[in-house]
């Protein structure tokens, strides 16, 4: 019988005022991911103003919409309280599952470009892929995306296809921060 004391509540976000449950727990591949993110934003940051905060902190944009994303990265201390991060983080990192992506692409994205969040990363797992976009005027414009091909793929690309092709993300907090898409999907493979 499972001692219901360490049982965790169920993880819930609102949206526009109506809660959902996060969907079940993330699958390897998502929770490593997360960790890579979130330990190249620590490392980067230690000792700046900036602050990599991890999965599980909740951002409360206001009233009707509460999100909890995989990773953020935060300027202004004061929004950080000790339940949570009160205000727009200024980088957002959500991570695709099949049961978020459609909240994570519209609806989420425009609440947190309205708030002033300034980049936002959809990173897709499976794809091994980040999406980065940069908040214009409370819109998000897409900036980038960032894949790579393995050796095969790129023999049978033009030099031109094989030019388009970035895995450098500037990070646009700070003019000398770039995450390589490598390090993002680093040992997150298995058999």
């Amino acid at each position: 019988m499972e001692n219901v004391a360490y049982i965790a509540p169920p993880r819930t976000e609102r949206i526009e005022g109506k809660t959902y449950l996060m969907s079940p727990r993330p699958r390897m591949k998502h929770n490593l991911v997360a960790d890579n993110i979130y330990r190249i934003f620590a490392v980067y940051l230690h000792g700046k103003t900036c602050k990599a905060i991890s999965d599980g902190t909740e951002v409360h944009l206001d009233d009707q919409n509460v999100y909890i994303p995989d990773a953020m990265i935060v300027c202004d201390r004061s929004k950080i309280h000790y339940n949570g991060v009160y205000g727009a983080p200024d980088l957002v990192v959500e991570i695709l599952s099949p049961s978020t992506k459609k909240h994570d692409r519209f609806t989420k994205m425009q609440h947190y470009a309205a708030a002033g969040v300034k980049e936002y990363w959809i990173v897709d797992p499976l794809a091994e892929a980040v999406e980065a976009y940069l908040n214009h005027d409370g819109v998000f414009v897409l900036d980038e995306i960032y894949e790579d091909y393995d050796a095969e793929d790129r023999a049978h690309m033009t030099e031109e296809e094989l030019a388009a092709i970035h895995t450098d993300i500037p990070v646009s907090l700070c003019d000398d921060f770039i995450v390589h898409l490598h390090d993002i999907f680093e040992d997150t493979t298995f058999e």
